[in-house]
Formats: C-alpha cells, structure tokens, sequence
C-alpha cells in the first residue's frame, strides 16, 4: 500500500510535516519570526489545561473558565521520581488556547505545528475537527485556515490520548521505558503566502576538497497557480558575513498539493572550516523565494561541512579514523517526564561531550528534543538517530505510522552535521524483510549523503542496511561479522548499579564499561561502542530494580555521576582536562572483608597513593588488563599496604609533573551541604528552568553516598519547585528543578539540612518577551 492510500483508507487524517519552528535561531525563537511573507508566532503560553476531556469541551464557546493555566512543555501529571504507576499518566486530557491573528495574517495561509505531543492528538480549531495525529516523538502540523476568525477570537483544542494504544509505535507489546503525557514539545503557529518554502535540505559536496560546494535542495508548496516566474535566491552566510550566493528561476505551473525541490547550487567555496569534534564550525543558509523584487518568504537553517563515514577499518570523520565512544540516552526527566524545556535538554548535551567526554550518542529509541540536538551540532557530538520502537512490530497501520516516523525524523533533522547514522530499524525487532528494506530505501531516497544502521540483538537477523548496528551485553564481545559494525548497547541491564551500592558494585560496574571498550579498540572494525546507558530511566514493573526504575545508567536519573562515568571522563586527552575518578568511596569496611582494590580512573601516567599522610603505594596504568586502551584504568591493591585507617590522598602525575590531587577523608562523617544550581538566570515564560543540585560531602568535596536527609525547601520569588519538598538524598546526592512563572523578580531558594544548616541560592528571573497571540 503507498502512502496516499494508506492516509486515504486508513480512517485518520494524518497530520503533515513542515518544521520551520526548527530552522529559526536561539533569538527569534524568543519573538515572532517575521520574515518577509512569514510569520512563525509561539503559542507556548497560556493554555488552559484538565485532565479530562469532558463534552463538548472542543467546542469555541466551551466554558474553560476552570481549566488550570499551563504553559508548554507540558507534563499532564506531576509524578514522584521513582516508584508510581504509569496509569497515573494514562489518560485522555485537553488543551484549549484562545488568540486573536495579527493583521498580517489576513490573506495567507495559516498552519499550527506541533513539535510533539504524547500520544495521539486530535485538533480542533473553533468547534471543527481538523484532523488527529498518532505519534508522541515526531512533529506535526495542520492548516487551520479555512475555519479562521481573521477578525474575531479563535480556539483550538487538542484532545490528547496518552494511553499506550497498541496501533502506534512504540506500543502494542511491552518497552523499557516510560512515554508519560502532555505537550512537551514546543507549539508555533506559522503563517505563509499561498506559495511558501515549505522545507530546505542542504548537501555539501566534497568537503575536503579545496573548493567544496553545496547543493541547496529547496522545497516549494503552492496551493494556487503560478502564473509568473519566481525566482529562489540562496545564500551562505557565517554569522552575518555573506560568502555565496546563488538563483534559480521557477517558472510558472500548474497548483501543486505536494511540495516540489527546485535545487540553487553555490559552488567553487573558498576558505570553507569543517565541522569536527573539537570545532563544530556552522555556517547557515538563507533562502529567499521572490516575484520579481517582491520577496514572498524566506526560510535559513543552519549545517556544516564535513565528510562522515562507516568503513571497513572504522570510523571515519573527515578522511581520519575516530574510534566512537558514547552512551545511549533517555530524553526523560524525574517529576515531568519528558516536559522539560530546551535548557534541560541543551544541559543533557554539555553533560555527555563535556563531563563524560562522550563522542557520540544514541538517541534510544526515538527522536529527542530539538534543543538536545542543537546543542550536539554546537558542542561537536555526534548522533545515531532512530525511528521509535522496542523489540515489537505492530500490524500494517503500525508499520505504515513506523515509516511515515522515520520520514519525518530524517526531515526534521537532515541538515545537521552531528548526524552520522540513520536508525531504521525497530530496535532489537525480529527480522521484517518487507518493513525494513522500505525504512531502509525511504533513508536512502531521503537522504543521500547519511549511511544506515538497524539496532538488532542477533548476528544472525538479516542485514539490509549500511553499517551492522549491534547491541551485545555479552563478554567477550562477538568478533564483527560485517565490514562496518558498530556496537549500540553493552553492559546495562546485565549489571544495574545505584549510587547507593556497596563499593564492590561500583568498582565492578566500573571495570564492566572499561573492559568492553578495551576491546573494541582492540580491532579497528569494531567502529567503537555506544554503552547503555547515560541516565537511570522510568520504566514498566517487569523491567528495573522493582521501583520503576532502572540503574542501567553511569549517572543516575538526577544526572549525578556514578563511578562508571568516571570511565568515560577519563579517556579524553590531558591537554583537554587532567581527570583523576577513583571507583569506589573511600570506606574500611564496605567491601566483604575490608578495602582492597582501588580503582581509578585517570588520563594521568602515575598515581601515589597517601594514607593518613604516609605514601603506601605508586601505580602505573593497568596495561594487563586494559592493553588497548590510550588512558587504562589503575588496579592497586591496598588491602596490605597500611595498618592505620585515616584520610586518603591520590596525586596523579604526567612525565613526571604533579597535575591533580585528590584526598578523600577517612573519618566518617558528613561535613558540608551544597546548594548547586546549573543557572544563575532563567527567561519568565512559565516554563524555563534549571537543576538545583544538593550534595552532602566530606570535608574535602567527595560525596557522602549513604547520606539520605531529607532536606526542607523554602523558595521565594515567581518560581515552583519540581520535585519533591521535603526532598531526600539519595546516595548522599539528589535535585530539584526551578522552573520560572511568567513574570520578572528574583527568586531565593533556601535548602535546610537537619544537621548541616541551611542554604541559599538566588536566581534572577529576565522578563520573557510577550507572545503575540
């Protein structure tokens, strides 16, 4: 069945794809884009909001006087962090939003995007039914024009149905994950001429060349006949200055209810930077559509050069191997799911590329946040993106929703640099033949320049794609059985780990992730690995540690280290940062018969390790155990080397140069409590937000892991708390989020410590500029 006729029969009008929200820039996401004929006006504040969607409640004069006021993302339950049912979020809830247009809307089209809603929308705009969409990680839009006041008041209403419907991906067996409810992606209303630029995809062409060049495929949608030429102009731009530009004439034709590419090249470029890991260079390209000198729309995005590819010896980013080291993520959070505003999500990117030094990720099992990704093109880490699922493969509606997710994930997302590898396949699913040689081709038609991957848990499923996706929680590894093979998902479920866990657990957990990538740079066609996982994830009551949880992650769901993540910090270069991360807590008598092995890991030569002042021990890297790995961990046995208990000191040393020390007291007690917020300064939108940290530790900084006070919080100032209040620690750690209301002021959050005392942080809160409608 073709896509027309499976939209025609399939009963539901699926909701189209157009993402001009994603291509505007940090600043006008902040204000109405006004671009020519374009208008692109947030509409993230100011719904009304209830969890049941009673009668008639989608109707223009529906009394939602006693809705509760939200603003987007939007989680439609609050929840505890841990420990809760998922038919509390189950349910069928409904948004109403009131605005009046702007008279610049009067004669053009007028479309609402959503970026994401959980799970199947339905959308009303003044008492008719525009259409529903099934699907809670991809973008969707519907024209609202037809049924507009241009004069008057307008409603539009969305019905939203968070249950897990089996007739949409990922349902319809079990997942190890949780989906949660709401709006939580953010929502525009865009407003176009008849004849817009619904869509730009830009390719480069030999980017390592001396002169590379950019093919600027430029998607054009009219509903009206072209009666005269038009013209489409294309420019490179590296912030403001203007390197290129570049025409194509559009002649006239007949209406046309699919968009259509007419392609502007820019060739011969000079002085061109690549996009690489340590500076991710972006330039943008501004498209402008024009009738003679009258300009009709415009539409930028942003992209880089560079020359990504799988190969039979590895990796490879701009003609130089790189062997691939990162970690799976879940885009969830505790308290809101996925609700959280681009902050938080933009926070999750810096954590990976710049605290745990990770050169790519996995986005499981879905496509994430635009804000998450944003931030990986600017930080420079590289992205396996894949279609939604777990392990089940629905009927044939469910396989055309599967298809139509990943057309409009690689839509969405192709113009940015950091993405490497489509995922096209349903994770850890059965053999589909039919299925996956159509996501399959419908990438490569998409998308010419990306290679294709199919997350499997079997050498033996068929491959159809370019590159042998591979999740292995064996040890030793499976050797590749194809020339371009990369590894996606590794210890994880075989070895769960909380903060909270005695230190043999730790240190193990620890040597777990060592050890497998260890291997895979033992070979050059193991591409590298992508560990499981970044963060504890929410998840079903038959998956986790019995509270809905899984510690699978290196940090746990707060985003806090746990020992393993030290692993990764340390694999990156000393002239980047010296880091020294031992694996364990520094206790007599939390492993079964006294502490013995030290593990540590460090991009240091050598170590010297104090106790109680005395050196007991100098250490160089464990080459035995770790042979291939550039910075291998330190195995020291300390058990016998001292007789006196006392404070712990390790130096870490390069070609013989001190470069870091660390101590770790040795007395027992908890001597500080920290108040740690991630921002000093938040936006008033009513939905902004940052992490507050609180940490209990030692009189040196070392966390104290079996500190579990609860701690009293105080705030003053337009913000809420999320998370629980009294809050307490776990694994002597733990946050909450301060998300900002819609109005200006400073707020003061005050944390007290039963035993510690108490306190406070001070954020300023900047006057958010009004939305329009």
């Amino acid at each position: 069945m073709d896509r027309r006729n499976f939209l025609k029969n399939s009963g539901t009008l699926l909701a189209g794809a157009t993402l001009v929200p994603h291509a505007l820039s940090k600043a006008s996401e902040s204000r109405a884009a006004n671009r020519a004929g374009r208008l692109v006006l947030p509409m993230n504040r100011n719904w009304r909001y209830s969890g049941r969607s009673g009668e008639g409640a989608h109707s223009k004069d529906f009394d939602d006087s006693g809705f509760e006021r939200v603003a987007i993302p939007h989680a439609n339950v609050r929840l505890p962090w841990h420990g809760f049912d998922e038919k509390t979020y189950e349910f069928v809830s409904i948004y109403r939003r009131h605005f009046k247009l702007p008279e610049e809307a009067r004669g053009k089209r007028v479309f609402v995007d959503f970026e994401a809603a959980m799970t199947a929308s339905t959308v009303w705009i003044n008492g008719t039914r525009v259409g529903e969409y099934r699907g809670g990680y991809t973008p969707f839009f519907f024209e609202l024009t037809p049924h507009l006041d241009f004069d008057g008041e307008n409603v539009l209403a969305l019905q939203l149905d968070s249950q897990e419907r089996p007739d949409i991906p990922p349902f319809g067996d079990e997942i190890d994950y949780l989906t949660f409810g709401g709006i939580y992606r953010e929502v525009f209303l865009r407003v176009v001429p008849a004849t817009f630029i619904e869509n730009v995809f830009v390719r480069v062409k030999n980017a390592l060349g001396a002169h590379p060049s950019v093919e600027v495929d430029c998607f054009l949608e009219h509903l009206e006949p072209l009666r005269d030429a038009l013209t489409l102009d294309a420019e490179l731009v590296d912030g403001e200055r203007s390197l290129a530009r570049s025409s194509q004439r559009i002649p006239p034709s007949k209406v046309s209810t699919e968009a259509v590419a007419h392609t502007v090249h820019l060739d011969h470029l000079n002085d061109i930077k690549l996009w690489n890991l340590e500076q991710p260079n972006l330039y943008s390209v501004r498209v402008c559509l024009q009738r003679g000198t009258e300009v009709l729309d415009e539409h930028s995005c942003r992209f880089g050069f560079r020359e990504a590819h799988f190969t039979d010896h590895g990796f490879e980013l701009n003609g130089k191997v790189l062997k691939l080291r990162g970690l799976d993520r879940h885009q969830t959070f505790p308290f809101v799911g996925q609700a959280m505003p681009g902050r938080c999500q933009r926070r999750d990117a810096q954590i990976l590329r710049k605290q745990l030094k990770c050169n790519i990720v996995r986005t499981s099992h879905y496509p994430q946040s635009r804000h998450f990704l944003d931030a990986c093109d600017e930080a420079g880490l590289l992205v396996l993106e894949e279609i939604p699922g777990w392990q089940h493969i629905g009927d044939q509606g469910w396989k055309e929703l599967s298809i139509d997710n990943l057309r409009r994930m690689i839509r969405r997302d192709w113009n940015h640099p950091y993405i490497v590898l489509w995922g096209v396949r349903i994770n850890e699913s059965r053999d589909d033949h039919d299925l996956y040689s159509r996501t399959n081709a419908l990438a490569h038609q998409l998308d010419t320049t990306r290679q294709t991957g199919g997350i499997r848990d079997s050498q033996e499923s068929e491959f159809l794609e370019d590159v042998f996706t591979m999740n292995d929680f064996g040890f030793p590894l499976k050797p590749p059985n194809h020339s371009r093979y990369l590894n996606t998902e590794f210890v994880g479920h075989t070895y769960p780990t909380k903060t909270i866990d005695n230190v043999e657990r730790l240190t193990e957990h620890t040597i777990r992730h060592a050890r497998v990538h260890d291997q895979l740079a033992s070979n050059p066609q193991y591409a590298g690995g992508i560990g499981w996982c970044a963060f504890d994830y929410n998840t079903h009551a038959n998956f986790g540690s019995g509270d809905r949880l899984c510690y699978h992650g290196v940090s746990d769901i707060f985003r806090e280290p746990k020992p393993a993540a030290g692993f990764y910090k340390s694999q990156c270069d000393p002239g980047e940062e010296v880091v020294l991360e031992p694996a364990f807590h520094w206790a007599r008598g939390d492993e079964s018969v006294g502490f013995s092995k030290a593990v540590v890991c460090s991009n240091c030569d050598h170590l010297k390790f104090y106790v109680g002042g005395k050196l007991v021990r100098e250490a160089e890297p464990d080459r035995e155990q770790f042979g291939h790995l550039r910075y291998a961990p330190f195995v020291v046995h300390l058990g016998e080397l001292f007789d006196k208990w006392g404070d712990l000191r390790i130096e870490g040393y390069i070609q013989g140069k001190q470069v870091i020390a660390k101590n770790y007291s040795g007395k027992g007690v908890d001597r500080r409590f920290d108040l740690l917020p991630d921002d000093k300064e938040l936006i008033g939108d009513g939905a902004d937000s940052t992490r507050v940290v609180l940490r209990v530790t030692d009189e040196f900084g070392a966390i104290r892991p079996f500190a579990n006070d609860a701690v009293r919080l105080e705030l003053e100032g337009p913000a809420d708390v999320i998370g629980d209040n009294p809050f307490s620690l776990i694994g002597g750690t733990g946050a909450v989020w301060i998300r900002a209301k819609e109005q200006a002021g400073r707020v003061r959050l005050k944390a007290i410590h039963p035993q510690l005392g108490t306190r406070v942080v001070e954020i300023e809160i900047a006057a958010a500029p009004q939305e329009r409608i």
